[in-house]
């Protein structure tokens, strides 16, 4: 068969003089079509090229455009009304652990090597075990066909945002350390910490049931008002960090502070406070901390002549004027206990957007602390709604004594169910399960604030 090249140049040959040039144009055009339909073929014929995992190194290797990062919508408190410290909470356990142990019956899940972050777009040979994965714990609707595809496609982007949320780390949509972490959690660890955590909503249970208590899940870093069986109010909290941990406990609310004094804890001001002094003299002077002696109503020293480097935290104390530096913000929640920790506002409210917000000393600390107040001191003596507000904009301290105590709760809840079957997770922050996995709490895009002196 006669090349194309040469049937064309045989044309060329051919054409007379006044016509060349017109011949030279058609000529071109012809060749520059037929050179494009050829690669055109080509493509086609070698199809099997663009799936996935088939043609050459370099085909997956590319990524698509980079697609814009979806924020992460902090959605974490429990929307159902239904109490952690009831008899349908244990119910709805009882069928996650059903779940679960068929789950464990047929093999569990597979582990998957976390040695790179997978992102949404990629093209991945990993892919199939992670859809297996969330198939496996029903993030993933649907069956496999036999066929698993590489491509980290929007259904398997779902699949992961899901699952990020049922376990409490950051929902990003990308597969990255602490979601690989959570991941590779086994089957039979996760039926362990339901078995683990059915018990100790039961323990709370065995306990009289109040009409109105408050109850505080730490590992979760969300707070219940309770009344009546149901679930009145929400709140995010921030709890202790490590070193500082909140403990677990039942006590009873007494009374609200407004405005109240901060009387910096011995520990705190020995770990804390007079270490950062020894830097920065001055501190104490711009957070208006007083310093006194022998006792939080003592004699007020003068805190220049103080040395630093050699002052002693048992013999002197500190006392923080009330206002909107006071670490414990606006209002205190009174509730004596051994512990000597307590729930109160905060001047740091941006905290409260972050997942993980295991960042106090130990205290407590509420987002939307006012509403809880009101709540709290609803039915007391001259007590009418909107009385905490009119409290606050008068500026005066006030202390709020209950006639009727409330109960409060802090627990640490690390798995359970919602009534609409959605099983939840979240990470052992404190290493009460002894699971170990604890490294997927806050995702490295959000370090921890540095410590503060606050409770």
């Amino acid at each position: 068969m006669i090349s194309l090249h040469a049937r064309l140049a045989h044309l060329l040959r051919r054409c007379r003089a006044p016509f060349g040039a017109l011949a030279l144009a058609l000529a071109a055009a012809a060749f520059a079509y037929t050179g494009q339909r050829a690669e055109a073929q080509a493509a086609e014929a070698n199809w099997w090229e663009q799936i996935p995992g088939f043609g050459s190194p370099g085909y997956t290797e590319r990524r698509p455009e980079k697609r814009e990062r979806k924020p992460d919508q902090l959605d974490d408190l429990r929307p159902d009304p239904t109490p952690w410290r009831s008899d349908e909470m244990l119910k709805a356990i009882e069928g996650a652990i059903a779940q679960y142990q068929q789950i464990v019956q047929k093999g569990g899940w597979p582990a998957i090597p976390s040695n790179r972050m997978i992102r949404p777009g990629d093209d991945d040979e990993r892919i199939p075990l992670v859809r297996r994965r969330l198939r496996a714990s029903g993030d993933l609707p649907g069956k496999s066909t036999g066929y698993e595809s590489m491509s980290f496609d929007d259904d398997l982007e779902q699949a992961v945002r899901r699952f990020q949320g049922r376990h409490g780390i950051r929902v990003t949509g990308r597969i990255d350390r602490p979601t690989f972490a959570v991941l590779n959690v086994s089957a039979e660890a996760r039926l362990a910490q339901l078995k683990l955590n059915y018990n100790r909503i039961r323990d709370l249970l065995a306990e009289r049931l109040e009409d109105r208590y408050v109850l505080v899940n730490v590992p979760a870093f969300q707070l219940e008002a309770v009344e009546r069986f149901e679930v009145v109010q929400r709140h995010r909290v921030i709890v202790g960090r490590e070193g500082r941990e909140t403990p677990a406990l039942k006590a009873s609310i007494k009374a609200l502070n407004f405005f109240p004094y901060w009387r910096v804890p011995e520990s705190v001001a020995t770990l804390d406070l007079i270490p950062k002094l020894r830097k920065e003299p001055d501190y104490i002077i711009k957070e208006k901390i007083r310093v006194v002696q022998g006792h939080y109503n003592g004699p007020e020293i003068d805190a220049t002549n103080i040395d630093w480097n050699t002052a002693d935290g048992k013999s002197i104390r500190f006392r923080q004027d009330p206002g909107p530096q006071n670490a414990l913000g606006l209002v205190r929640i009174d509730m004596p206990n051994e512990h000597g920790v307590y729930m109160h506002d905060t001047p740091l409210k941006p905290l409260f957007e972050q997942r993980g917000r295991a960042f106090s000393a130990g205290c407590v600390r509420v987002q939307g602390v006012f509403q809880l107040a009101e709540w709290i001191a609803k039915g007391e003596a001259g007590w009418q709604p909107g009385r905490v507000e009119e409290v606050l904009a008068s500026g005066q301290a006030l202390d709020l004594t209950l006639a009727r105590p409330i109960p409060v709760y802090f627990t640490y809840i690390t798995a359970w169910a919602e009534p609409n079957g959605r099983v939840e997770f979240r990470p052992d922050i404190y290493g009460r399960d002894g699971a170990g996995d604890g490294e997927g709490q806050r995702a490295p895009e959000t370090p921890a604030p540095a410590p503060g002196l606050a409770p």
